[in-house]
């Protein structure tokens, strides 16, 4: 299944019809065989017997399991540099979770070029005017990587600072920010990490000290504003302090805070304060909120759990001295974490905690479910429940007739490990999904199976005739080989479209998937081969249908071993 890509299409149809796939709605039971209809952006139906309109691109589900697209419920994707390193940065403040928009030494990078000095009326970090709304920059490449783990939207906020400023919720798509807003406004956000540098606040008490006096200020201000326009005559305007301004929602309970707290103390303090002020509190990050699950359940509080579990590091140092107990303890802990919360009637949703292997994003929410959270309660924390927190289930988050399309489509069972994503629908738009790029440990450029050369390198424009049920249908493959991935499209009489879940091996053998055009519709083909010098071949198989062949040279380049013959197809 892998519609193809935007670019590639002269006319996009606007109606989709997926039909004998299994279904799982959230909002009911699943239905082992069924069929969603997409029309214009929107579900426009869904059952065990519905009707396929004749205009709908159909495409065979048989084999895939459709889920409502899955939620990272925090983070900063789809921000530009500037917007992620958020106002704390901007003013010298300190940093606050990760998840960039890019991610790693490149932010961190952008963000120290944009440095300048804090505010005279409020302390460096304190920015709740910030609006990630003003700073989306849509970016492919970026967003690839969640795309792959079968995220279709996210919550969206600055990641440094104090007062962090307000988050937006998007769709992780579209041709330019607007497209991609779903929600702005969302919640305020508050980090609780102290000022580097000496500046203040230095220190954790600091920092809650600082959050208090500018709560109090920002309470004594909206009443001063208040009674300023109940009757203004006689009474000097008091002046307009944008940050005091916007966390006046807050303080009428109209918005939420995200408060960024992971540590016992941490959530109790975060908690101290919300009742202190009467604000709606949401924990983000929660490693050790299921030691206050008791308390998190009583006052109602939601959690953003992170899925970035503490992991073992790849390559120890021989002399380097063991984990610390707390450590070892922490990394056996957290992935019961989930559980333990689900069990004590606490609502939780799952966010990415700056993920950069993003593979890593449902292989550890699998890792929960292996350690006491149900698969139901896993799926309704990465959909619904996020959508509920996060104050969009009226627009997404289940499987339901005028909600928007975003769907996570699987090969088999989410929570099966032989699992893939097979394809997204992101406001009733298919995208292609890339493999995000694979981590090696030698390097750029090293390697048998680089793209520069040796055995398996695929790289180049392919004439390829594709057998299929006694026909030949000629096609053009174009591929990239980077290390073990393959990446290319296919372009020809099946369609234009871009292969997905490609790898390559030492030996030359590949594989990848592809979304093809036959009489009967649109299919899912998974091509099995092998590189011998300037010829490829192998065989095709498609749920349903007859198994094919193709073989095929790659005339743009010289020499090699196979000479650029063919050998006959393979039967």
């Amino acid at each position: 299944l892998q519609a193809a890509p935007l670019a590639a299409q002269k006319a996009v149809p606007a109606t989709y019809a997926i039909t004998n796939a299994k279904l799982v709605p959230v909002s009911g039971p699943a239905i082992e065989k069924g069929t969603i209809v997409i029309r214009d952006g929107l579900i426009t139906a869904i059952g065990a017997a519905v009707a396929v309109p004749g205009d709908a691109r159909v495409i065979d589900g048989a084999g895939l399991t459709v889920y409502p697209g899955l939620i990272d419920a925090y983070g900063s994707l789809g921000l530009s540099a500037e917007g992620a390193s958020g106002g704390g940065t901007r003013r010298g403040g300190a940093a606050g979770p990760p998840g960039g928009a890019g991610g790693g030494a490149a932010l961190a990078a952008a963000a120290a070029q944009i440095r300048v000095a804090g505010s005279a009326d409020h302390p460096a970090g304190f920015d709740p005017e910030l609006k990630a709304i003003e700073h989306l920059k849509p970016d492919a490449e970026a967003l690839a990587g969640p795309q792959s783990a079968g995220i279709t939207a996210a919550l969206t906020a600055p990641a440094s600072g104090i007062f962090q400023g307000q988050s937006a919720f998007i769709n992780l798509a579209g041709d330019d920010a607007t497209g991609m807003i779903v929600k702005g406004g969302v919640a305020q956000h508050v980090g609780f990490t102290p000022a580097r540098g000496g500046g203040y606040p230095n220190s954790l008490m600091g920092v809650f000290a600082a959050l208090r006096q500018m709560l109090l200020d920002a309470q004594h201000y909206g009443a001063e504003q208040a009674a300023y326009a109940k009757n203004p005559r006689g009474m000097k305007r008091p002046e307009y302090d944008p940050s005091l301004e916007a966390l006046q929602p807050v303080l009428a309970r109209t918005q939420p805070v995200v408060m960024h707290a992971s540590t016992q103390r941490e959530i109790e303090r975060a908690l101290d304060l919300a009742k202190e002020f009467n604000i709606r509190p949401i924990i983000a990050g929660g490693s050790e909120a299921w030691k206050v699950a008791d308390r998190l359940k009583l006052e109602n509080v939601p959690v953003l759990l992170s899925v970035n579990f503490p992991h073992r590091a790849a390559a120890a140092s021989p002399d380097a001295d063991p984990d610390p107990i707390r450590v070892l303890k922490d990394r056996v802990d957290a992935p019961k974490g989930p559980g333990r919360l689900a069990q004590a009637g606490v609502k939780i949703a799952f966010e990415s905690g700056g993920i950069t292997n993003w593979p890593d994003f449902l292989a550890n929410v699998r890792t929960a479910v292996d350690n006491g959270l149900t698969a139901d309660q896993a799926i309704r924390a990465l959909t619904l429940q996020s959508a509920e927190v996060l104050g969009v289930s009226d627009r997404l988050g289940t499987l339901e007739v005028g909600k928007i399309a975003n769907l996570t489509v699987m090969r088999g069972d989410l929570f099966d490990r032989a699992s893939r994503v097979s394809q997204l629908f992101i406001d009733g738009k298919p995208i292609a999904i890339r493999p995000p790029a694979a981590n090696t440990a030698g390097g750029a450029g090293g390697g048998a199976n680089s793209g520069g050369g040796g055995a398996n390198n695929a790289t180049g424009t392919w004439t390829v005739t594709v057998t299929l049920e006694g026909e030949d249908k000629p096609v053009t493959l174009s591929l990239r080989t980077e290390g073990t991935r393959l990446t290319g499209s296919l372009q020809g009489t099946l369609g234009a479209n871009e292969i997905s879940n490609g790898s390559i091996g030492a030996d030359g053998s590949f594989n990848f998937t592809v979304s093809i055009t036959l009489k009967e519709g649109t299919e899912e083909a998974t091509f099995n081969g092998s590189v011998e010098g300037n010829a490829v071949r192998g065989r095709i198989a498609i749920v349903g249908h007859t198994p094919g062949t193709f073989s095929g040279t790659r005339p743009d380049r010289g020499g090699g071993a196979g000479g650029g013959r063919t050998r006959p197809p393979v039967r």
